[in-house]
């Protein structure tokens, strides 16, 4: 049930992929509490996706831009901006990317060539588009920014590879950009902790299927939808959380702070 908490706000989406995205589904429910958007991503990936089909659901421009390259991103806040009439409201950060776990290369081996793009994709991106939204002056005052982490960035999940150190940093990004964004243009950041969730990126972590389980049974609430995730970036983007900001915000069930469980210990038994 849709309660118009983005009416009259416009929004970038960066990193809708499929119909399994969090980012896809969070454009979905968006666009049912009211807001205008443009979707965004780079242009491998419109090429490998179905984005047009979002957009012509939730009425929205695809714009492509490789986060990587700042004159693209120049390119698609001057281009949203003209499509809006005005400024943005709020910004939509789901993006990551690790070859090394594509490759099934082991932390301890890692490729530095890989590392290095992959962090350049996956945590350097949100510096880059908040530095260029603040020298372009595209963001409204009170708007907000979340960009999608995973507790991998403070515990270790051996899988999970060089994307803990990539969300480690894009959650130190928020913090401290979060400060500087915040007392010059009232805009607020955080990041958003989900639950593990099985999109397209998500299911390419070897064993993911063992650990979606595992979570499910450690967390107290069960593990949270991609569905659920995208009504909480709703409220992040909403006026109902203008004071929230530099946060790290757990949406995981309860995951994080579960020590174990009943139904572990006993599946330990067995």
């Amino acid at each position: 049930m849709a309660h118009n908490l983005l009416k009259g706000k416009k929004g970038i989406i960066f990193g809708a992929l499929d119909e399994n995205s969090i980012a896809w589904k969070t454009a979905q429910h968006c666009y049912a509490e009211g807001a205008e958007l443009v979707l965004t991503n780079a242009p491998i990936a419109l090429r490998m996706g179905a984005i047009n089909k979002l957009a012509e659901e939730v009425k929205a421009p695809v714009i492509g831009a490789d986060v990587t390259v700042t004159a693209d991103l120049e390119a698609l806040f001057t281009q949203a901006m003209e499509h809006f009439g005005g400024k943005v409201d709020f910004i939509l950060h789901s993006i990551g990317m690790s070859i090394n776990i594509r490759k099934n290369i082991p932390y301890y081996e890692n490729n530095y060539e890989f590392t290095h793009k992959g962090f350049d994709i996956s945590a350097l991106s949100l510096h880059r588009v908040l530095q260029t939204a603040m020298k372009m002056d595209a963001i409204n005052e009170w708007g907000s920014v979340v960009a999608l982490s995973y507790i991998a960035a403070h515990r270790v999940f051996p899988d999970y590879n060089d994307m803990s150190d990539n969300k480690a940093v894009l959650e130190s990004i928020a913090r401290n950009f979060g400060y500087y964004y915040g007392t010059k243009k009232r805009v607020r950041i955080n990041t958003v902790s989900q639950s593990p969730t099985r999109t397209t990126a998500g299911s390419g972590v070897k064993g993911f299927d063992g650990f979606i389980n595992y979570a499910e049974k450690m967390s107290p609430l069960g593990n949270a939808s991609a569905d659920q995730c995208a009504d909480y970036c709703v409220t992040l983007f909403s006026d109902l959380t203008k004071m929230v900001t530099m946060q790290n915000l757990f949406h995981d069930g309860g995951f994080s702070f579960t020590g174990v469980t009943q139904a572990v210990i006993e599946q330990m038994e067995k």
